[in-house]
């Protein structure tokens, strides 16, 4: 029999297909995600955030194995390192920090998530942690934490990863090539979309040791790209929120006193007039956010100050209401010395609640140490 489809009907056959593509990569880069627990979309989970460590000896030591610990202990869907595996000044950007690292995500049970911090790569290039060449340190960033698409941890998933050589590299002798943003990752679980954004602190490398406008415009292009697929995707897929996973504190309003530059909340323009690095992008986002009107969480580090609360305005200075800042603990940034307060923050998920989101910090009993454990 023959079938004759009017142009109407390709055009709802081809919008099908479309959204079926959509939905299948999605669902092809989850894994032991689907569905969140047990199958069940509308079962509730939790998962473990932390970043901005461990920044000495004692953190790495002793701090972070007693919380990796503690997260192993509770029932984690993944956990998401949001940037900053070490201090700032005074420690090698080497290969080193990175293996340190890797096996800490790996001895974590749930599948661990990490996004780069300025203090892993952008500020490699300072004489202080062994004058690297950033960009050099990123490619070798990609090579070792996301040199496939699922995530590390003892438990894995699979993700949707930005395999388009859209961003900047820089190989070992120093000569420039285009490729992947992979580290850039999304995924969906128990109804919610989730993605993480290669957006450091340090100006988003704008300014200190070496800015790299070329390296900057071509990611930060990138980066507003992955934000709006995964708007598009969480609607194409009926998600009921979106969590977006980045390391910088980019600055909402006049009064953060933890950045150095403010910013106009209506106009989204820093005050001071030094190198902005997120303008454009907090300006795309802000769209997004109010097109999409369900929940949206905006994880990152950069500024260690725990905190969870509302600061994004619209252009006529009125609250998003569905937009929620949350920062990690990070290292405690006003200590004389660095010590071994490591905490993290646990997000309890249930995609059937109004809010979706909700927030534990979790105190390590071991890593107490203003007040001891009882």
């Amino acid at each position: 029999m023959t079938i004759i489809r009017t142009p109407r009907a390709q055009l709802i056959l081809g919008a099908l297909a479309t959204l079926l593509l959509v939905v299948s990569v999605t669902i092809g880069f989850q894994g032991s995600g689907v569905g969140g627990v047990q199958g069940n979309a509308n079962a509730e989970y939790a998962i473990g955030l932390w970043g901005d460590l461990p920044y000495s000896a004692i953190q790495a030591t002793v701090g972070v194995p007693n919380m990796i610990a503690d997260m192993n202990s509770q029932k984690l869907a993944f956990t998401a390192h949001n940037g900053d595996l070490k201090q700032g000044s005074g420690s090698p950007c080497d290969d080193a920090l990175y293996n340190q690292s890797l096996g800490f995500f790996n001895a974590l049970e749930a599948p661990a998530i990490f996004t780069p911090g300025d203090n892993d790569w952008t500020d490699c290039d300072r004489p202080a942690n062994g004058g690297f060449s950033s960009l050099e340190r990123l490619s070798r960033e990609r090579q070792i934490f996301f040199n496939t698409n699922r995530t590390m941890g003892q438990r894995t998933f699979t993700q949707e990863v930005q395999a388009t050589p859209l961003c900047l590299g820089e190989k070992p002798d120093h000569s420039r090539l285009s490729e992947p943003c992979v580290e850039n990752r999304r995924w969906t679980y128990g109804r919610v979309t989730y993605a993480t954004l290669n957006i450091p602190g340090s100006c988003n490398n704008l300014c200190d040791t070496n800015p790299d406008t070329p390296e900057f415009s071509a990611r930060n292009a990138a980066n507003i790209a992955w934000m709006k697929e995964t708007f598009a995707v969480a609607n194409a897929t009926s998600s009921v929120a979106v969590m977006l996973i980045s390391q910088a504190n980019p600055g909402f309003d006049l009064f953060d006193t933890t950045r150095i530059s403010p910013r106009d909340p209506r106009t989204l323009i820093q005050t001071d007039l030094l190198p902005d690095g997120f303008q454009v992008y907090l300006a795309a986002l802000r769209n997004e956010v109010i097109a999409f009107r369900k929940p949206v969480a905006y994880v990152h580090g950069d500024s260690h100050y725990f905190r969870v609360d509302r600061p994004f305005l619209d252009s006529l200075g009125r609250r998003l209401e569905n937009f929620t800042r949350v920062e990690t603990f990070g290292n405690n940034a006003s200590a004389v010395t660095l010590n071994n307060d490591v905490q993290w923050l646990k997000v309890l998920v249930n995609p059937g609640s109004r809010e979706v989101f909700a927030y534990q910090a979790q105190i390590v009993p071991g890593n107490r140490v203003a007040v001891p454990a009882p």
